[in-house]
């Protein structure tokens, strides 16, 4: 990362963006299901529990324990290096025709303004710090995958960094980096990062989900979409 551990003259703020659907226009973990599946790395039947499972996001009941463990298991057994090489090329085919050109702007102007830029995702850390770093972020959050001796054990470790689970993960971080920051700035499409949105100073709602929209015109945050045709980097 750009500023860690380095004295820094002026206070940066420091700007969070959540990644399904607000920076790119898909889910990313989603996407991998569908791809490892084409590979012939997972059957139909996974990719069926999968998206069974995910149908109880967007309501903010989801199992993330659960999830996890049924999605992680096509790579039980797999090593880092196989895993890094098959996540590239998901990236390269999935991922980049995705990416709202909206949102690799407004990361631009945070980074022209000297802000630190910080994804935070309720996705594998597999998955989630290639991305971010693509798109140009100073570092990623992500849910932590238990690795022993280079290999992929499906289980996962640490707080999951969902829901409430982000914003101790965001504050950890902000601990262990040591930076004062002059303020904050949030970014999520999901009701489930209502209480990221509500950790910061200056919360937006991006693309967001009926119940967010709703929370954030109470609330008389900003509201931005990026969801236009023209918009997405095909």
């Amino acid at each position: 990362m750009t500023h860690t551990n380095q004295a820094i003259s002026s206070k940066p703020y420091l700007a969070v963006f959540d990644l399904d659907e607000t920076l790119i226009a898909a889910d990313s973990a989603c996407l991998w299901s569908e791809y490892i599946t084409e590979k012939g790395l997972a059957s139909d039947t996974h990719l069926a529990e999968e998206h069974e499972l995910m149908s109880a996001y967007a309501n903010g009941t989801m199992d993330m324990d659960r999830y996890m463990q049924a999605t992680l298991k096509p790579i039980i057994g797999m090593d880092s290096k196989t895993l890094t090489q098959l996540v590239a090329e998901f990236i390269e085919r999935k991922i980049k025709p995705a990416f709202y050109a909206d949102a690799i702007s407004r990361i631009q102007w945070h980074k022209q303004r000297g802000d630190i830029v910080l994804v935070i995702s309720a996705t594998g850390e597999h998955l989630v710090k290639p991305i971010a770093k693509l798109l140009g972020a100073d570092d990623a959050i992500a849910i932590n995958l238990e690795q022993i001796n280079g290999i992929i054990t499906g289980r996962t470790t640490g707080t999951l960094s969902y829901q409430q689970g982000k914003v101790t993960r965001m504050k950890a971080w902000i601990d262990d980096h040591d930076i004062q920051f002059k303020g904050s700035y949030g970014y999520s499409d999901s009701i489930n990062d209502l209480p990221m949105l509500e950790a910061v100073d200056r919360p937006f709602a991006v693309n967001p989900d009926p119940a967010l929209a709703l929370h954030a015109q109470m609330q008389d945050w900003t509201i931005m979409d990026w969801r236009h045709e023209n918009n997405i980097l095909r």
